[in-house]
This record gives structure tokens, C-alpha cells and sequence, in this order.
């Protein structure tokens, strides 16, 4: 299709048009170029306030994920497979700059961790810690199988026929009772000697056999002639290396009311009435090695109160070969017998603390004259218990429990027992 003439005037035009245009971007670039770099950063992520370490010229991080003005630029799931670009380490600072850098690089840096220990080092664990030796014991312990030897049998030789049983005699050739039924004791222990005697065994045959097994050997026990059965009973004793002894029934204060039994040796009967109750009390146990003349809390103050009564008892029981244990505190050596007196009976009122209290005022006698003798009138539960625990630190404390045979003397014109 043809058009009309042109006028010569259009080209021109056009041709002026595109002159300017270029005219115009060369000069732009021209007055860019002058300008320079922007005083501006471009927007990148927010990034801390330098501190002084900034100062120290280190190498640039490249990180491996790139970072835009929006953020950073996950990688396409195509490209997640390539391998992260390696971080250049930051270069060691310089001897003159280290000690300066420390303080403000230690709160940065981990603490330091122990060397690691070999693997077999590290399976096995450590050793425990020694046992403390014990310490060491102030005395040495007596020779094993001498204190806790049985008490001999029954000797015939040692006993006669009589209309109530069989009693105890001295041997013809000057043996007794207090030698042969005695328990074994080294007698030249220099500790303070302490002796306990535990009366009215037999009664309860529960609390006598449990006062046998808690009590230590070294105790004396009083059995009571009204026992029904005090067969079983005294050889349990025997076995355990125990001292035995008669409790006999003397007229006590406040008699009748404070009764110790129909066969009680009273100041109203003759000598002779007495003479075959001392006999039948006597008969009524065998391996004795003598008397005490206390009934339970019942000790025979009134009796022992008549010289000539008390005196001709001891006689009696001297000739037999037997000791008389005098119960009442503070009475001192029989006058006519091998024995001693009882320095504090330690169950008048049987409480816990009464009694600990009173065998440390034994502990305190034994100290102050080399010997004591406690009584107990009854073998209670809290009494035996108490008597047990205190006797097994005994030793510990500087005392040895000592048989009642060991702590008796002679009285005046007494001759000596073999």
C-alpha cells in the first residue's frame, strides 16, 4: 500500500529525538561516574555493634548460606546436596595483642576440658576407699576359753545326805564349794573389779532363762529356794561359766507384812528351827558356791540385827565351804564367814535412769577402792537390759567384771578357804 508524500520535515524531527536521548544517557553516566559509590550501605541483616576486638583487622566469614536484604537465601532444594563452603579460621593474634585480647575473649571461650583418659582407664572405675583400721585396744582381751569355761559339775565328794536332799559340804581333804564351783578369772588383772549379782532366779522361769542368755558370764545369780524347777535353769548357768548362789529367807523389816515365806529363819524360832530351815534352803540347788541373804527386795534386816543369830548362820555356812554375800549397803565383811557386803543395790526404784545411774556410781566405788559388788533384786526385763548394755563397755571404760568368788575376804578368826 502506498502511502502520500512525506514531509521533508519528519525525519529530521526523529532523527533530533533519538539524538537527545543518547546525548542524555552518555551524560548521566558521565555525572554518575562523578559521583561516586553511595554513602549508604545497602540493607543487610542487623549485625551487633563492634567492640574493641572489631578493631583487630581479621579475615572475612563467608557464610555458607547467602544473605539478602530480606534475610538469608535458603538454598533450592537442587543445590542442598553440595558441600558447605569451608570457613576460613581467623588468624592466631599477635604475641603483643594476647595478653590485651585475653579478658575480653575468656567469657567467650568454653572452659577448658580434662584430657581425655585412655579407654581402658575410662571403663574401669576407681578404686574404693580403704577401710580406717580400728583403733587400738587399750588392754588386751583375756585368753580365749578361760572366762567362758563351764562350771565343773556337781562333785558327790562335796555333798551329804540329809532328810531334805542332798547339801553342801567341805571335801575331807579341805576342797569347798567356793573353789570348785567358781568361774575361771586371771587374777592378776590390776583393773577395778566389778561384781553384779541378779537375784530371784527360778520364780518367772521365762525372765530367769532370758536373764541367763543377756547377762554376761561374769554375773552371779541368786536362785530362790521356792522355785518349783531349778534343774534346767542352773545348768543353763553352768554352761555359760555362771556363779551360783542360795537366796536365803531372813526375817526382814516390817515382818509379817513384808513376808519372805513359810520357811523364813526368823528371831521368834530357836536355833534348831532355823538350823533345819538354813538346811532345807541350802539342799534346794546344787553347785553353789554360798548364800546371800536377801529374798527378792526382802534382805533380812531384822535377822542380821541379832548378833549371835546371824553370827551362828555364817558359821554354818563357813564349815560348809560356802561364802555369805551380807545384801544390805554398806554392812561391810561377814564377821564370821568368807564373804562380802553389797556396796548399792542398783534396782530399788527400776527405772532406766535410776539404774544406769546407779551402776555408774558402782563404776565410781570400784575406782575410788579397787572393788565394788552391785545387787539386783529381780531379773525384770528393764533391769537385765540395762545390767547387759552397761557391762559390755565395761572393759572399754577401764573395769573388768569380776566373779563374786574373786571379791570375797575373810573375817576376823576365819581360816583361810582352800
Amino acid at each position: 500500500m502506498s502511502g502520500g508524500p512525506r514531509r521533508p520535515g519528519g525525519w529530521a524531527a526523529l532523527g533530533l529525538f533519538w539524538g537527545l536521548v543518547l546525548a542524555g544517557l552518555g551524560g548521566g553516566g558521565v555525572w554518575l561516574h562523578r559521583l561516586g559509590p553511595p554513602d549508604a550501605p545497602v540493607p543487610q541483616a542487623e549485625v551487633a555493634p563492634p567492640t574493641e576486638i572489631a578493631e583487630t583487622p581479621m579475615a572475612p566469614v563467608r557464610s555458607p548460606i547467602p544473605l539478602s536484604a530480606e534475610g538469608p537465601v535458603m538454598p533450592h532444594a537442587a543445590t542442598a546436596a553440595e558441600p558447605e563452603p569451608e570457613i576460613d579460621p581467623p588468624p592466631a593474634p599477635s604475641p603483643a595483642l594476647a595478653p590485651a585480647l585475653a579478658p575480653a575473649l575468656a567469657p567467650a571461650l568454653p572452659p577448658a576440658l580434662p584430657p581425655a583418659l585412655p579407654p581402658a582407664l575410662a571403663a574401669t572405675p576407681p578404686p574404693p576407699p580403704a577401710a580406717p583400721a580400728p583403733p587400738p585396744l587399750a588392754l588386751p582381751p583375756p585368753a580365749a576359753g578361760v572366762a567362758d569355761r563351764p562350771i565343773a559339775p556337781v562333785d558327790p565328794a562335796l555333798t551329804e545326805a540329809s532328810r531334805h536332799g542332798p547339801l553342801p559340804k567341805a571335801g575331807g581333804d579341805g576342797r569347798t564349794s567356793i573353789r570348785a564351783y567358781a568361774r575361771a578369772f586371771d587374777r592378776t588383772d590390776q583393773r577395778p573389779r566389778i561384781g553384779i549379782v541378779v537375784g530371784n532366779i527360778g520364780l518367772n522361769a521365762a525372765l530367769s532363762e532370758d536373764a541367763i542368755r543377756r547377762l554376761p558370764g561374769a554375773a552371779a545369780l541368786a536362785f530362790s529356794p521356792y522355785a518349783p524347777r531349778n534343774a534346767p535353769l542352773l545348768e543353763r548357768a553352768r554352761a555359760k561359766g555362771m556363779e551360783t548362789l542360795t537366796a536365803l529367807p531372813l526375817e526382814p523389816t516390817g515382818y509379817p507384812l513384808n513376808d519372805p515365806g513359810d520357811r523364813t529363819l526368823l528371831t521368834g524360832n530357836t536355833p534348831s528351827e532355823n538350823a533345819d530351815r538354813l538346811d532345807w534352803a541350802l539342799s534346794r540347788i546344787q553347785g553353789q558356791v554360798g548364800a546371800i541373804g536377801a529374798l527378792g527386795p526382802l534382805r533380812g534386816e531384822r535377822f542380821a540385827a541379832v548378833p549371835e543369830m546371824i553370827g551362828t548362820m555364817q558359821d554354818t555356812l563357813r564349815t560348809r565351804g560356802l561364802l555369805y554375800l551380807d545384801p544390805r549397803p554398806g554392812a561391810g565383811t561377814p564377821d564370821r564367814a568368807w564373804g562380802r557386803g553389797v556396796d548399792l543395790v542398783v534396782d530399788d526404784l527400776a527405772t532406766r535412769g535410776e539404774i544406769e545411774r546407779r551402776l555408774a556410781e558402782l563404776e565410781r566405788i570400784a575406782r575410788d577402792r579397787g572393788s565394788a559388788l552391785g545387787l539386783a533384786s529381780d531379773p525384770a526385763p528393764v533391769v537385765v537390759e540395762r545390767i547387759a548394755t552397761w557391762a559390755a563397755g565395761l572393759e572399754q571404760r577401764g573395769f573388768v567384771l569380776t566373779p563374786v568368788s574373786v571379791l570375797i575376804r575373810r573375817g576376823e578368826g576365819v581360816p583361810p578357804a582352800r
